[in-house]
């Protein structure tokens, strides 16, 4: 380690150093620090801020354990539906005053559990913005066109300010395709052979708004959700081996959320600060999916509602500059309820834990404090304590009551200008996935999954070093190892039925998680190129765990070992133009049944584009999206029982192309 800090800091000494940080340990970036590069949103400026990605948070229940990594005006978004890049995309360039980035902590702010965090600060003085939108995708193989539209308005209504949203759009899945289809022996023979030809696609409609006013001597925020979408996928698979034959699958999916939150402020004296949040949403789920080889028709339906509702209190005492308290509660009430129906030629089939009722009722009380000792060096400290009672009614009943202690230290040291270390060691605690209670299918692959109410969340002691170096002014450097001791990892395990055998999710014991990330952000301009930003990141990830079929170490399900992705964009101001490129890296994730491994993998995939303004208030954006035709494949290893009891059955490979599309959007400011 001391090489390296020797290293990073000779880079620093040879090269003119970053915006220097506040004392605080924040970065200011003013609105000309973006003037050449063509933003239109603050999603635009956010993209640009060196060495941060977006993190748009967990999906998890609760508010305290979904938070991002985007502040705005300070706090964090009063929604866990709305993704933060869609916020962000809705608010223009000419309503941010500045954008800070805060590394490794500071005193009265925040981090969400995050090492780096950015705040989007508005202007309190902007006016009228309204925001229209036309957008168009097409598919240059086949000729297929998806539409979208978006209205956008900001505005100062009454003693508020508010803002709303409507937006339409239709999609295509780049995961369904043309391609062919194998099942060989291992012996070698062909058993299947087939064409697949599929397609998957959906259209939604979401509508937003929110207003923010004085209230009761502080300030009071309401906002507000409504989502639906409706997805539909179609395959004909047509056989030439072993006979001629045509399967077909037909999947609907229909999903409708709502969610209505609000938070209110208000000083408490000069130090002091309360926070008051109150959120609930809904989420309504209907699938279907109808498979027919001839003579067989099977039909597997899913209708799911799911419910949630959160209160929040926290207060907020600022010490002085260096010191700061926070203490709070939040109690989340969730019920599930959900009816799996599951036919082969008209007859019924009984699934393990096809129709539940789940209830869960979440307490947390956590207190944390930050400590910036020295100029160079901040502490946080925090703990956290979990109680869930969780009750299971209809084809499983149950009922049990967790408890969690979750302490938290994280430090970061700033040894010179530009470099900084960061160190985290915590207890966390997953939240149990509703969707592994209640069964699921993919009938086109024959993948069946038994739901299993009676889970405990997967824990891990995380320990986490990071080395981050900013250089030429604008660059940036990060190398962070992370490292998780597992216990009561999630994953999959068999189900003994008087029906038969089933695969379901489980708690299957200890584990270990490594990652290695780098994060690297590169200006051209001392290279000779001006205008020109290079962005990186990888992740390299290594986990163990021991297989509940075979009592063999392996990978967890659902990993995948590296993930990365690498963006070029040049401004051209002289032509008030941006051009770049977006490549997102090709993976490979399997999963471990009991009775099969199935392997998914997704090839790279690459988009370039181009941005035009004629005009300050008007941008026409050209994207090529997949220009190496990237395809998805599908590879099924089945045994002919037990997986490792039982010898090999048949590999059975799908290997699905999804061709060129053109996206073309036209945005008028007004």
């Amino acid at each position: 380690m001391t090489s390296a800090l020797s290293l990073l800091a000779a880079l620093a000494a040879a090269t003119p150093a970053a915006e220097a940080p506040a004392p605080q340990g924040v970065t200011t970036y003013p609105p000309a620090f973006f003037a050449t590069s063509g933003a239109s949103t603050a999603l635009d400026m956010v993209t640009r801020l060196p060495g941060f990605s977006i993190d748009s948070g967990d999906s998890v229940r609760g508010f305290e354990g979904a938070a991002g990594n985007v502040l705005i005006d300070g706090a964090r978004p009063v929604s866990k539906t709305d993704d933060i890049e869609e916020i962000l995309k809705r608010i223009p360039v000419a309503q941010v005053e500045r954008i800070e980035v805060i590394r490794g902590g500071a005193p009265g702010i925040d981090m969400q559990g995050k090492a780096v965090l950015a705040n989007v600060v508005r202007s309190k003085t902007a006016g009228r913005n309204m925001v229209f939108a036309l957008a168009d995708q097409a598919v240059l193989d086949d000729g297929r066109h998806r539409k979208g539209v978006r209205f956008e308005l900001t505005d100062h209504i009454g003693p508020g300010a508010f803002e709303g949203s409507l937006r339409y759009g239709e999609g295509l899945d780049d995961g369904a395709g043309f391609g062919p289809h194998l099942r060989i022996a291992p012996s070698g023979a062909v058993l299947e052979k087939s064409q697949v030809d599929s397609h998957g696609e959906g259209h939604m409609w979401v509508a937003t708004g929110a207003y923010e006013l004085p209230a009761l001597g502080g300030k009071l925020r309401v906002n507000g959700r409504i989502y639906e979408d409706y997805y539909r996928f179609n395959e004909l698979n047509w056989f030439t081996v072993p006979k001629v034959l045509l399967e077909s699958n037909n999947d609907t999916q229909d999903d409708r959320q709502t969610e209505l939150g609000a938070r209110w402020t208000r000083p408490l004296g000069e130090r002091n600060t309360l926070e008051l949040i109150g959120l609930r949403q809904t989420h309504d789920i209907n699938y279907k999916s109808d498979f027919r080889s001839p003579p067989d028709v099977s039909y597997f339906g899913l209708e799911k509602l799911i419910e949630e509702r959160i209160g929040r209190v926290v207060l907020k005492h600022r010490v002085n500059d260096r010191l700061s308290f926070e203490a709070g509660a939040e109690n989340a009430l969730n019920t599930l309820d959900s009816r799996t129906v599951l036919t082969v030629n008209g007859k019924g089939q009984n699934l393990p834990a096809a129709n539940v009722h789940v209830e869960e009722n979440r307490s947390e009380a956590f207190a944390k404090s930050v400590w910036r000792p020295v100029d160079s060096l901040t502490l946080e400290a925090g703990l956290r304590y979990e109680t869930s009672d969780v009750t299971s009614s209809g084809d499983v009943t149950l009922e049990k009551s967790l408890h969690f202690l979750k302490p938290r230290l994280f430090a970061s040291w700033t040894p010179w200008e530009g470099g900084q270390v960061r160190a985290r060691y915590e207890r966390t605690v997953s939240q149990l996935d509703f969707d592994d209670f209640v069964a699921t299918s993919s009938l086109n692959t024959g993948v069946l999954t038994s739901g299993n109410p009676d889970l405990d969340p997967e824990q891990a002691w995380v320990s986490e070093i990071a080395l981050e170096q900013r250089f030429w002014k604008n660059g940036s450097a990060a190398v962070t190892l992370r490292h998780s001791d597992l216990s009561d990892a999630i994953d999959r395990a068999p189900v003994f039925a008087k029906s038969g055998t089933y695969d379901a999710p489980a708690n299957i014991g200890d584990g270990t998680k490594d990652e290695v990330g780098l994060n690297l952000t590169v200006p051209t301009e001392p290279l000779g190129l001006k205008g020109g930003q290079f962005r990186g990141e990888i992740t390299w990830v290594k986990s163990e765990v021991t297989d509940p079929t075979t009592r063999q170490t392996r990978e967890m399900s659902n990993q995948k070992p590296v993930i990365w992705e690498a963006h070029y964009v040049q401004d051209l101001p002289q032509w008030r133009s941006t051009v770049g490129t977006d490549i997102y890296g090709g993976w490979r994730k399997s999963y471990y049944r009991f009775d099969q491994v199935y392997t998914d993998k997704l090839k790279t995939y690459v988009v370039l584009f181009g941005e035009y303004k004629p005009r300050p208030d008007f941008t026409v954006r050209v994207e090529l999206h997949n220009i190496l035709e990237r395809g998805f494949r599908h590879i099924q290893e089945k045994s002919v029982g037990v997986r490792g009891a039982t010898p090999l059955a048949y590999v059975d490979d799908r290997d699905i192309q999804f061709g060129r599309s053109l996206y073309v959007r036209l945005r008028k400011t007004f």
